[in-house]
């Protein structure tokens, strides 16, 4: 036959397949879905992911156009066609607001995008998600001094949850704004934190991962009703070939009824995400366009792997004309093959437990983690079978239903195995990045907790005002509780630059952990701490010599150069500097941070306010835990009910012989006790497997972000336990079918 004659026929074959698929009656059927389902939200997840670069692009192109030149164009002239702006960003509970004070400075200024007329001083336009938010919360409406008078266009918003305005002014300077004459600039790109490249390389390999092994085992669901047709075409003359093909085409209707079934779901998770995501995953749905190029390779890819897998699988299943035996003759799974790929993934993260510094960029950083994290996790579903039999060859005697079930996974193991590879990848990859979230929080985290229950705040104004001014205004907000100044002065010591912070004892413990401290001490954190020291204006100051060296109390917020002084050792050496406001906040009040914000807004819409302890980027961390543990637990959902069909389908293909035990006297109990006991095995060596490996590459991610490692206990048991929970039920919501199956009934034979 040529090969063009073959090629044909084996279309042929693939297409009687499929057309035998839907004509197995309600058995067919139920496979079909099942595989449908199963491929469907494997390629709705593709598909959005797919999609994830052109929205990311779009988004982006309406955030430059947005943008605006603040450094390199300081030394603009004013004219006719000049504005000032001041940055006006501030927060609201865990939601950032992007916002900009506008005044114009002649009568052609520049127009953001989104906006049709300026607001004149004590007007602002908003976005409709910030009018929303507005709406709901009066505590935000309190903010600004100013009156809503219209909305920003979709062109001048990141998404449809963009929280966003522009306030008119007219008291900026050149000293407290910055001059522009045009919007959309682009700068420069400063690069991702190696940190969360690595988190967004982790999490989408660990999302993804469970999908694949998931889709793999889905087209492999079989039944007794497709066992008779192939035996039956066994029977008219079909050889072995044949009727593999044959079987697989009946998986590719499966397969590409779940491409139909993936785009719906897809579409219906980006009408969803337009309507209702929040921060940066909200987009438009215009902007939702799935890259033409992924979507050729899930469309020729999905349906491809789906014939692969079933005639990989097929040929361990021997296809008579008077039955069907599968694994008919014992294999002795091997291992060495097996750890070919967790033996690759450990030699690609390993040089990662030296930190993300010891990697030439954050390229190659997510390169390597992506491709090791997924060769591990594969790997937890290729060790898993072999561990199973390894196990399960030396389990000793016990009782009548430990024999049953010990006895079932010898002769065949492949089919709950399976089932459960799928939750032990999933299981191992969120231990993964709970290690790896909980490492990056210790890294961002160490808020100041004063033993009352207070947390200390820092108010950084950006327009000059007097110190009687602020301090009035901050202790008479409410939830307040007390206020202290810090001067900042800029020095140099033997030509580097130094800050040097000036306040009291209490209020110089928010940037280091000092043993002690009495008015007349200075420390020092990263800098010399003998003199002498240049203060700007010419003069010259020398520490006490009781400086001590000091480590600060958050890394990441002051690990320059920096001299902290009381104000006993400061004297009247230094000039009155940059002004900061140290305060503690009642823990008891539920709003005090949001009207310590507004109080700072009303006095001068620029001023930073620091919170202890980088809360905005932990909150952000707990958010993405919260995010991968939900998608977990729908995983999770899916493959147990998927497991409630392959449990009951096991079940109808050995009806006959729990029908001749129950005969013989053999007790119900009995049966359902071996039928839990059989899906506990795999889940117990499953969950076992995930930990280790889970755990292990844990331990590696925390320690390429250089935080100590550490074992949560609480996650790995919540885990693992919803895991096994979940496997547990859905085999037991199988057993009222094994009650029908044991009727006397079933012992009829043709």
């Amino acid at each position: 036959m040529t090969g063009r004659g073959r090629l044909r026929r084996w279309i042929f074959e693939l297409g009687l397949g499929a057309r035998m698929s839907v004509a197995g009656g309600r058995a067919g059927w139920a496979r079909l879905a099942l595989i449908a389902a199963g491929t469907g939200v494997g390629v709705a997840l593709l598909l959005c992911l797919a999609a994830l670069p052109s929205a990311l692009e779009a988004s982006g192109a309406r955030k430059e156009a947005r943008t605006e030149a603040l450094g390199s164009e300081r030394d603009l002239a004013r004219g006719d066609d000049t504005m000032l702006i001041g940055i006006a960003t501030t927060t609201f509970r865990d939601d950032a607001i992007h916002g900009r004070m506008l005044q114009p400075e002649g009568s052609r200024p520049p127009i953001p995008p989104g906006v049709t007329t300026l607001p004149g001083p004590g007007e602002m336009l908003v976005s409709p998600a910030l009018q929303r938010l507005i709406d709901s919360n009066p505590v935000l409406a309190q903010r600004w001094d100013a009156r809503v008078v219209g909305t920003i266009g979709d062109e001048g918003l990141t998404g449809p949850a963009d929280l966003a305005f522009y306030l008119g002014a007219d008291t900026l300077t050149e000293d407290s704004g910055y001059r522009i004459d045009a919007f959309g600039y682009r700068y420069a790109e400063e690069g991702v934190s190696p940190m969360m490249v690595l988190l967004t390389a982790v999490g989408m390999v660990v999302l993804l991962t469970p999908v694949i092994v998931f889709m793999a085992s889905a087209v492999r669901f079989g039944g007794e009703a497709r066992d008779k047709r192939l035996a039956a075409l066994r029977l008219v003359g079909s050889d072995a070939g044949m009727t593999r093909r044959i079987a697989a085409g009946e998986t590719l209707a499966g397969a590409v009824l779940g491409l139909l079934v993936g785009a719906v779901l897809a579409f219906s998770a980006a009408l969803l995400a337009s309507r209702y995501a929040t921060g940066p995953f909200s987009f438009y749905l215009s902007d939702m366009r799935p890259v033409p190029v992924l979507v050729v390779l899930v469309a020729a890819g999905v349906p491809a792997v789906a014939v692969l897998v079933t005639l990989s699988a097929m040929r361990r299943v021997v296809v008579e004309p008077l039955g069907v035996v599968r694994l008919s003759p014992t294999v002795r799974r091997r291992l060495w093959w097996r750890l070919i790929l967790p033996v690759a993934g450990i030699w690609l993260l390993w040089p990662l437990k030296d930190g993300l510094d010891a990697e030439p960029g954050s390229g190659s950083i997510e390169i390597r983690a992506a491709t090791g994290v997924a060769l591990l996790l594969i790997g937890v579903a290729l060790l898993l079978p072999w561990l199973v039999d390894a196990v399960v060859r030396r389990l000793g005697g016990g009782g009548v239903a430990w024999e049953l079930a010990v006895r079932r996974l010898q002769l065949d193991s492949g089919t709950a195995v399976r089932a459960v590879s799928g939750i032990a990848v999933s299981v191992a990859g969120v231990i993964a990045v709970q290690g790896l979230v909980s490492g990056i929080e210790t890294q961002v985290s160490g808020a100041d907790t004063a033993s009352s229950g207070q947390v200390r705040h820092q108010v950084m104004p950006k327009t000059e005002l007097t110190t009687s001014t602020w301090t009035t205004a901050l202790r008479e907000t409410p939830g307040v509780r007390s206020v202290e100044l810090v001067r900042i002065v800029a020095a140099t010591h033997d030509g580097a630059p130094v800050l040097i912070r000036i306040g009291s004892c209490w209020a110089l413990a928010t940037y280091a952990a000092m043993p002690s401290c009495a008015d007349g001490d200075a420390f020092a954190i990263n800098t010399a701490s003998s003199g002498p020291f240049a203060i700007e204006g010419g003069r010259s100051w020398t520490p006490p010599s009781s400086t001590r060296d000091v480590t600060p109390v958050d890394a990441l917020l002051d690990s320059g150069p920096l001299l902290l002084v009381t104000p006993a050792a400061a004297g009247d050496a230094f000039p009155a500097g940059e002004s900061r406001y140290t305060l503690t906040l009642d823990s008891g009040s539920p709003d005090a941070q949001e009207q310590l914000r507004n109080a700072a807004a009303r006095l001068d819409p620029q001023a930073l306010i620091a919170s202890p302890g980088n809360e905005a980027v932990a909150d952000a961390l707990r958010s993405t835990r919260q995010g991968l543990l939900a998608g977990t637990i729908a995983m999770l959902v899916l493959i147990g009910a998927s497991m409630v069909v392959n449990v009951a389908e096991q079940m109808r293909e050995r009806r006959r012989v729990l029908a001749v035990l129950v005969a013989f006297g053999t007790r119900r109990r009995t049966l359902s006790g071996s039928v839990l006991l059989q899906a506990a095995v795999p889940v117990l060596l499953g969950m076992t497997l995930a930990i280790g490996f889970g755990s292990g590459l844990s331990s590696i991610l925390m320690a390429a972000v250089e935080a100590p490692i550490t074992v949560d206990w609480f996650g790995i048991g919540t885990t693992s336990g919803m895991a096994a929970l979940v496997v547990l039920g859905t085999t037991a919501a199988a057993l009222p079918t094994l009650m029908r199956l044991t009727r006397p009934g079933n012992l009829r034979s043709e």
